[in-house]
């Protein structure tokens, strides 16, 4: 089982499923909600790897595009964040993308990042690591001070030229003058068509190539240098948090398990219990700004 989960780690293959498991319940055991308890063991941790999902983004008010956000249009997420859906189409694309960053360009860090920002300045002062490792793309944990962050999923804030591949940090509003005012999500709203040579293009000398989100769509590989250093603090934490994912899409839905197969302390803090509850010690169930900063507040123990 092991080298399966680490085979697909490898792989890192973006998808949403609920028929991969891994790890190792324990049966008729059910995760504590001692708060006590978990800051017992919170207080003793040294290396603690931090795993962050939509729901954290859900905190400063980033739509999770599940539910009744999941539509943009007549379209769900996943019909648009596909590299075919972009290749055939990619003013549409690009329209839902700046749609999406123009929203996370209005949103503050919540209550949950500024608490992980916090802890990881105070631990590593005590010769303690904090690491997230986040599927969010929002890039709010930067935003609210965090050093140590492992994307997943890529950055809203990045573009990579299809032709040279060249990845440049990005936050003008908007990203070009042809998508200014368009992206709005009604369902009868009509597609802009803006010609590929006004969308987003390269700026590296004598490039000039069409620009695409540096975020990973549905169906592509992870980066495999982002995925070596996940493996390497997964191996190595002595506690782990899932915080505000619903723990279905892979490869990041088996982080969590693979920690708690190695019998390391894994808490979930969500609004409900996930495919994956069982495998944990801890679940901490309510909105993640309350539950959070609570379980990382300075303990006792810790030396002034």
């Amino acid at each position: 089982m092991l080298l399966k989960n680490r085979a697909m780690l490898s792989l890192g293959l973006r998808m949403c499923s609920t028929h991969v498991t891994t790890g190792t319940a324990v049966e008729s055991a059910k995760p504590s909600s001692d708060m006590s308890e978990f800051r017992s063991v919170f207080s003793k941790a040294k290396h603690i790897a931090i795993i962050t999902g939509a729901g954290v983004s859900a905190e400063s008010g980033v739509p999770t595009f599940r539910g009744e956000h999941e539509k943009w249009r007549k379209w769900v997420s996943q019909d648009l964040a596909t590299p075919e859906a972009f290749s055939r189409n990619p003013s549409r694309v690009w329209e839902f993308y700046h749609y999406r960053r123009e929203l996370v360009l209005d949103k503050k860090p919540s209550a949950v990042h500024v608490a992980i920002a916090e802890c990881e300045a105070r631990l590593k002062k005590q010769g303690r690591t904090v690491v997230v490792i986040t599927q969010c793309i929002d890039d709010l944990h930067r935003q609210a001070g965090s050093k140590h962050v492992l994307k997943v999923h890529g950055s809203l804030m990045e573009t990579r030229c299809m032709s040279c591949g060249q990845v440049t940090v990005n936050k003008r509003s908007p990203i070009c003058a042809a998508l200014k005012g368009k992206g709005a999500p009604g369902l009868n709203v009509a597609d802009a068509q803006i010609p590929v040579d006004k969308l987003p293009r390269c700026e590296e000398r004598d490039c000039h190539g069409l620009l695409r989100p540096n975020v990973v769509f549905f169906g592509e590989t992870l980066d495999s240098h982002i995925l070596t250093k996940v493996e390497k603090e997964i191996e190595i934490c002595d506690l782990c948090l899932v915080v505000g994912t619903s723990s279905i899409v892979y490869p990041a839905a088996m982080f969590g398990p693979r920690v708690a197969s190695r019998g390391v302390p894994v808490a979930e803090f969500n609004m409900s219990t996930t495919p994956k509850t069982e495998y944990f010690t801890y679940h901490f169930q309510g909105p993640c700004g309350t539950t959070l900063p609570l379980a990382l507040a300075q303990h006792e123990s810790e030396a002034f």
